[in-house]
């Protein structure tokens, strides 16, 4: 697909390509991968989203396949094992915040039904399309996700900060920032 206009953030690299092409700003409702996205947008919070890509399947292994219900029971000796894993970002407070952001998910789940009911009421179930025209015009963070990111520590998350559930939404498509000219813009 190298005669496709992409996003130029990930232009250049086969990875960020294949994300960009097949995962990023599609709408995503599965509560099983909006936990894997939160999940690995919190230990991107400093660092660069193709550094977390490229251990994406690493994280998969050691945080058994972002299975949050596995997550919340994680104890002391597993968070110790984590902190041993040089196959992921081992930042015990990121890990800490895996096993906390667990259990505030299982939480809103069962006070929503689910995590996708919750996270896409704050846009009515549609996604915002900024049309951006260049990156430029592309913000870190919104109003909006300054919003959910006060809400989401209100229910005991952490390190969701506006900048990483800005992310977030781009990455699971509440939010479409593809520039006016990309290929998947419109898909």
């Amino acid at each position: 697909m190298q005669d496709k206009i992409r996003c130029k953030w990930c232009v250049g690299d086969p990875l960020y390509e294949e994300y960009h092409d097949k995962e990023w700003g599609r709408p995503v409702r599965d509560d099983s991968v909006l936990f894997e996205f939160l999940i690995l947008e919190t230990f991107q919070a400093g660092l660069s989203w193709i550094t977390i890509l490229r251990k994406r399947e690493n994280f998969r292994n050691a945080f058994r396949n972002f299975d949050y219900q596995k997550i919340s029971g994680f104890d002391e000796e597993k968070i110790t094992e984590l902190m041993n894993d040089a196959g992921i970002i081992r930042n015990q407070l990121k890990i800490r915040a895996a096993v906390s952001n667990a259990n505030a998910f299982i939480e809103v789940q069962k006070e929503f039904g689910s995590f996708s009911k919750y996270i896409w009421s704050f846009i009515d179930g549609i996604p915002v399309d900024n049309y951006p025209r260049t990156l430029a015009d592309i913000p870190a963070t919104s109003p909006l996700s300054d919003h959910v990111s006060k809400d989401l520590k209100k229910r005991g998350f952490k390190f969701v900060g506006s900048t990483v559930i800005y992310a977030h939404m781009q990455a699971t498509g509440m939010i479409n920032d593809h520039v006016a000219d990309c290929w998947t813009r419109n898909r």
